[in-house]
């Protein structure tokens, strides 16, 4: 189903005739995952353990739950542009398995969709539990054309807004985006307007710079970071399950952290920039880096 031209109209009057919230009645949730210096995920903390500044000023937290079970909706992107023909069965083959664990434990509410990207941006399906409608939408995929990575994630963001509970994008690509009609900071805003976490999977079919595009390959890297996600570099098999088993793991010990943005400055700008710190120098939180707001009175 080719949706994206579409869902780009709609979404563009979203994002530009949004009702304006204000802060000191908007509950800013934060998914936080925590690593100790050895890069193990730390689920045994205490609100103490945590202080949030937005836009530089501390603020009280009034939601904290760890190990937080709210619903997961999980968009996988998956790159089907010409270049990714050799290792396509190989990635769908990991992705049937990531999805079987992910809807085999964890919340009975928790949903996946499967999103092609190519040229053109594809829904194959919706939000759904059901694990065969899954599997034969991913027998749906035939890799042809250019690469509409950023049209991509900025559709998957939109579609998930209105969900309830936690936001998921599982991106599966070798990096290169040609074809896209909306650029990255736009993708990258409609991921953070959705409070999406982005876990971008980079299977390279070459593992020198050379006919690489390694800026586009730095650009997930980035929006990984930004959204409070992290990024992969496997090859296909084994390391490429490893990757999928580590996002659901991460996914079953994030915190759930949220607060009430209080006493901002009047000069705030539209987007807030968030800082998490830990009571722990050991300890290193992954977040995203902020949202946006209005600080009108």
């Amino acid at each position: 189903m080719k949706f994206f031209s579409l869902l780009l109209g709609f979404a563009a009057l979203t994002l530009s005739g949004q009702s304006t919230i204000r802060v000191n009645v908007r509950l800013v949730p934060l998914l936080v995952t925590v690593k100790d210096a050895k890069g193990d995920l730390v689920g045994s903390l205490q609100p103490s353990d945590f202080t949030i500044y937005d836009s530089g000023v501390k603020q009280q937290i009034s939601v904290f739950e760890p190990n937080t079970e709210r619903p997961l909706s999980i968009s996988v992107l998956i790159d089907d542009s010409g270049s990714t023909l050799k290792d396509l069965k190989y990635e769908t083959t990991s992705v049937k398995k990531f999805l079987s664990a992910l809807l085999s434990e964890g919340n009975p509410k928790d949903a996946a969709s499967i999103i092609s990207f190519n040229s053109e941006v594809n829904l194959l399906q919706g939000f759904t539990r059901n694990r065969t409608r899954l599997e034969n939408s991913l027998n749906l995929i035939h890799p042809e054309g250019g690469t509409s990575l950023y049209d991509a994630v900025y559709a998957a963001s939109d579609g998930t807004r209105d969900r309830d509970g936690r936001h998921v994008l599982v991106i599966v690509t070798d990096g290169d985006d040609t074809t896209s009609r909306v650029h990255y900071p736009e993708a990258l805003k409609s991921a953070l307007l959705a409070d999406a976490v982005v876990y971008p999977i980079i299977v390279v079919p070459i593992s020198n710079d050379a006919g690489r595009n390694v800026g586009g390959e730095n650009a997930l890297v980035q929006i990984a970071r930004d959204t409070g996600g992290r990024h992969f570099y496997p090859t296909v098999g084994a390391q490429l399950d490893r990757a999928f088993a580590d996002i659901l793991r991460d996914l079953r010990k994030q915190y759930m952290v949220g607060y009430y943005p209080r006493d901002l400055p009047k000069d705030a700008k539209p987007f807030h920039e968030v800082r998490v710190q830990m009571s722990r120098p050991d300890l290193q939180p992954s977040a995203r880096r902020g949202y946006y707001g209005d600080t009108a009175p």
